[in-house]
């Protein structure tokens, strides 16, 4: 068995001649917690798409393992809360992949659907209509739909961006006890919220820079590159913005 989930190597892909990942490399292993930020147009999402084989990069290679199941939360959850559609039927769909669109769900699958609803905190609100939930408790149900196939990396593409401020501290608070047993892909621009949660930092605006570990100063991110901002708590909250680049 490899020792890790996904491997790019060299990674270069863009738009009509015109890179928008240049010489990327990332290796993600077992357990990581990676977040990966940068500026709007920097990247991320390319990268994503290119991890889960939705465009061929120009060159380089992706090499995943056999049998390395990715769970995929987008940015944009395009759905009708007056479908009426269950909580827990939701959650099953997210084994269309394999077991088809027109599937019959088995008595193993819907055993595995509450027990997903278990870990992600919605068990009691099995049979409720998912047009009924919160913004925090649909993206609760969001992630197990994302959970139920039994992912050993779960790609989360800004999570906390249609949630309110008290759940996006439970949304991290969750996110650390899936990390016990799945390896986690964090896109995210909200550097200082998540610092605490993840584990290292890949930063991406063109070329991908990895640190390895959650300690990041603005000195780092200059050097890599990324103007982002970095949020300061203290008696005085500040934000400070670095000068961009002509």
């Amino acid at each position: 068995m490899s020792d890790y989930l996904v491997e790019l190597k060299d990674i270069t892909f863009g738009y009509r001649e015109h890179p928008v990942v240049e010489n990327v490399n990332l290796t993600i292993r077992e357990k990581d917690f990676i977040g990966m930020i940068g500026p709007n147009g920097g990247g991320k999402s390319t990268i994503i798409k290119i991890i889960m084989g939705l465009i061929t990069p120009w060159k380089g290679t992706v090499t995943i393992p056999n049998q390395v199941e990715i769970g995929y939360l987008p940015q944009y959850q395009s759905f009708d809360n007056r479908f009426p559609i269950s909580v827990c039927e939701v959650v099953l769909s997210g084994l269309m992949r394999k077991n088809g669109v027109l599937a019959h769900w088995s008595r193993q699958n819907k055993k595995l659907a509450r027990e997903t609803l278990e870990k992600v905190g919605m068990a009691d609100y099995a049979h409720k209509p998912i047009g009924e939930l919160s913004g925090g408790q649909m993206q609760r149900v969001f992630i197990g739909r994302a959970l139920i196939s039994q992912p050993a990396l779960l790609i989360l593409d800004e999570p906390a961006t249609y949630v309110d401020n008290r759940f996006e501290k439970e949304l991290y608070q969750l996110l650390e006890q899936i990390n016990n047993e799945v390896s986690i892909l964090l896109v995210s621009h909200d550097v200082g919220q998540i610092l605490t949660s993840i584990k290292s930092i890949a930063c991406v605006n063109r070329r991908l820079h990895y640190h390895p570990s959650n300690q990041i100063t603005e000195k780092i991110l200059a050097s890599y590159d990324c103007p982002i901002d970095i949020i300061t708590h203290g008696p005085i909250p500040h934000r400070v913005l670095p000068t961009h680049k002509p």
